[in-house]
């Protein structure tokens, strides 16, 4: 049994991982004031009313792109099983089937460069991923393995946020795609520029990086397979057809090949 933390800036996801199989998740609010203690006092009940057995986790995986919260979460993986959880960072890059350029090694998030390996190893394809989260990231993978680069945008949440919170009279308004762009009310305005806004921008987005990366690494552009994942991927699935695949559990699945490469 594995135990995995993909801290986030919005949020913390919790994994627990069988037989190469995620059978159960959680996910928290990311607090950097927060305690180890505080955390394993909320995880704790989460663990026992799923009736996880604590002696059988093996093993323990963190992704932090906060790192105010890596060590309360050693402490979470101590008190859990005892054990010094693998923390995702430049110093085990050298390990991995994915290789990093120079330039990004110290600043790569480590949730894009779960995603990449997951995309590589698992796919075996030269790739897109899309991870929707607090930011929207768009991470290129080319047919050698190599994470050729990234781009990153506002999150869908946090645009909408951004808005509300800094206009006097925009509401916050609900995560739902508008049925047209001609919005007849301030909600529905809204919606469709951010929504509709940032379909054009996926798309957009997804046919100049297939047309960088084929010059870059010869590969034909129907090659390139564009993987979503995120929490928020779902908002814009039913509208667009640039999505190859849809794979929510993507970059805990990049966290476990990485784990699993790093200890064998």
């Amino acid at each position: 049994m594995i135990l995995a933390f993909d801290i986030g800036n919005t949020n913390i996801k919790v994994a627990i991982i069988e037989d190469e199989k995620i059978t159960h998740q959680w996910r928290l609010s990311t607090d950097p004031k927060r305690t180890g203690d505080e955390y394993f006092s909320a995880l704790r009940p989460l663990f026992i009313d799923a009736r996880i057995d604590f002696s059988k986790i093996e093993d323990a995986v963190i992704s932090a792109v906060v790192p105010a919260l890596i060590g309360p979460f050693i402490i979470v993986t101590q008190h859990f099983c005892g054990k010094k959880p693998l923390i995702i960072g430049p110093e085990i890059y050298s390990k991995l089937p994915v290789k990093i350029p120079e330039t990004a090694v110290h600043e790569i998030g480590t949730d894009l460069l779960s995603d990449a390996v997951a995309a590589w190893e698992k796919y075996k394809t030269p790739a897109i991923v899309i991870d929707f989260g607090t930011a929207l990231s768009f991470t290129a993978v080319d047919h050698k393995g190599n994470i050729a680069g990234i781009a990153i945008a506002p999150g869908l949440g946090t645009a909408i946020n951004s808005l509300f919170k800094n206009t006097a009279q925009l509401p916050s308004v609900p995560m739902e795609v508008p049925e047209s762009s001609l919005g007849k009310n301030t909600v529905w305005a809204i919606q469709s520029g951010i929504f509709l806004g940032y379909k054009g921008l996926v798309e957009s987005m997804v046919s100049k990086m297939k047309t960088d990366l084929s010059k870059e690494s010869m590969t034909k552009k129907e090659d390139i397979k564009v993987i979503a994942t995120g929490g928020l991927n779902s908002m814009l699935q039913p509208i667009t057809k640039c999505f190859n695949f849809i794979d929510k559990d993507l970059t805990i699945t990049g966290m476990l090949m990485i784990l699993k490469a790093v200890r064998k």
